[in-house]
């Protein structure tokens, strides 16, 4: 028989045990990071502070309003870079094509890209353009389909002048190819052509000319602005014009330009972006449009533009987002724009962590007492499996393997680094370690330890 009675030997106690508060703490921290990075992952990184505009040909309508937005973007420390282009057609390709790096464009309503343009949305109408013909005839004309067998300036390829005028001539069964000379000439080359008697017609729009060729074509003698009184049949006809009447002395109240009530046809022009366009930008770009637009004009009423009403491609979700709650929010109001950029992402990170993380860290502590007691009762467990095991006659070497294990079992005890707040639980198993191997040794028990260690255990 072993009469090897173990002593006391100390027990590793410090003030924490770090592996077991690592584990603790670590879901706590595990959630943080995973919060953190789905913030950093699912919602847009900081605003760009630059972005690429396709405008319309130099000095055009279109052109001048890019340059607007230019002004007014670049006071909140963001350079919108003007591209030229012939027009909206082209626009629109440019903004399906990858490689032409154009962030957003001037497009107008009705035009049609065999390119994919899934990717692309609309941040609202932002103002009518009004198509203008203008022709030289004695007498005024009433349908489009007087100007058959005439030369007609309809605007260069890529202009949304040519593409709306191919559809209105051939609405009016005047196609290319046919006994009408259709011209590729805009702007001011149109103007003058139809000065010179080198084409009958001309069609101009925002995109293809600019306000000083509009209104000398209006001052211009002998030269007439066609008056569409179907206009009613081909709004019905073509959904995305809208029928604009204009009073008479509208252009020219001196000279009473018009000198009577004419009606006219007008796609919408709208401002197109990319899907992934940053919520920021899009708040700066409406506000800038609101800005440019936003003012009564002959044709339209204070208020009427930008507007999110008005659109052919899908309205976006932070345009609508703008439009629902007429500003910019809170933070984009009253700092500066890189300022607001900042603390707008970090709010994204800290609140998460504050609303999730923080309340939870208060059960970290029971958490952490739980994982401790867990290991003491551990050994509990296995102390009172070995004492059932030594229950009735002992062979002298079933009595020497058990206190082979109940000494592994100190040891174990006696080996791991434990808190010194469970210090008292610690040296409680420790009497009860003692107490049973004085039991397997057959050593008399006293009472009154019986009755300390029944207490403890308690």
């Amino acid at each position: 028989m072993n009469n090897k009675v173990s002593v006391f030997m100390p027990t590793k106690v410090s003030t924490i045990s770090w592996w077991a508060f690592i584990q603790s703490v670590g879901p706590a921290v595990l959630v943080c990071v995973v919060l953190v990075w789905a913030a950093l992952h699912f919602v847009k990184s900081a605003p760009p502070h630059t972005l690429t505009i396709s405008s319309g040909p130099k000095g055009s309508s279109f052109d001048t309003i890019a340059q607007r937005y230019s002004a007014i973007l670049a006071r909140s420390g963001v350079q919108l870079k003007v591209v030229p282009s012939a027009g909206s057609l082209e626009n629109l390709n440019r903004l399906t094509d990858p490689k032409s790096h154009i962030d957003i464009a001037l497009v107008q309503a009705g035009l049609t890209s065999n390119a994919d343009t899934e990717d692309l949305e609309s941040l609202g109408g932002m103002f009518y353009q009004p198509l203008l013909i203008f022709y030289r005839s004695p007498q005024p004309l009433q349908r489009l389909s007087e100007l058959s067998a005439h030369r007609i300036a309809i605007g260069a390829e890529g202009s949304g002048t040519r593409y709306l005028a191919l559809a209105l001539l051939k609405a009016n069964e005047i196609e290319p190819h046919g006994s009408t000379v259709l011209s590729d000439l805009e702007g001011e080359a149109a103007r003058a052509a139809l000065l010179h008697k080198q084409v009958d017609a001309i069609f101009l729009t925002g995109d293809s000319a600019s306000p000083t060729t509009i209104r000398e074509m209006l001052h211009a003698d002998g030269i007439r602005l066609f008056d569409f009184p179907q206009a009613s049949a081909y709004v019905r006809r073509f959904s995305y014009l809208s029928k604009l009447t204009i009073p008479a002395g509208t252009f020219d109240l001196g000279e009473n330009l018009p000198p009577a009530d004419i009606s006219l046809l007008a796609p919408t022009v709208e401002l197109v972006a990319h899907s992934n366009l940053h919520p920021a930008l899009c708040d700066l770009l409406i506000e800038a449009a609101t800005q440019v637009h936003g003012r009564a004009s002959p044709l339209q009423t204070a208020g009427q533009f930008p507007n999110a009403s008005i659109h052919t491609f899908p309205l976006s979700s932070e345009a609508a987002r703008y439009y629902k709650s007429g500003d910019r929010s809170f933070i984009y109001r009253y700092l500066p724009f890189w300022l607001a950029s900042l603390l707008s992402r970090l709010l994204i990170v800290i609140v998460p962590l504050f609303v999730v993380i923080v309340p939870s860290l208060r059960y970290v502590p029971l958490l952490y007492r739980w994982r401790i007691d867990s290991r003491i009762h551990r050994r509990y467990g296995e102390l009172m499996e070995l004492e059932r095991q030594a229950l009735g006659t002992l062979s002298t070497e079933r009595r020497a393997e058990l206190l082979e294990q109940l000494e592994a079992i100190e040891k174990s005890v006696i080996s791991r680094r434990m808190p010194g707040s469970h210090a008292e639980q610690v040296y409680i198993l420790r009497e009860h370690i003692d107490f049973v191997r004085k039991k397997l040794l057959g050593q008399e028990v006293p009472q009154v330890f019986t009755h300390s260690t029944a207490q403890h255990s308690r």
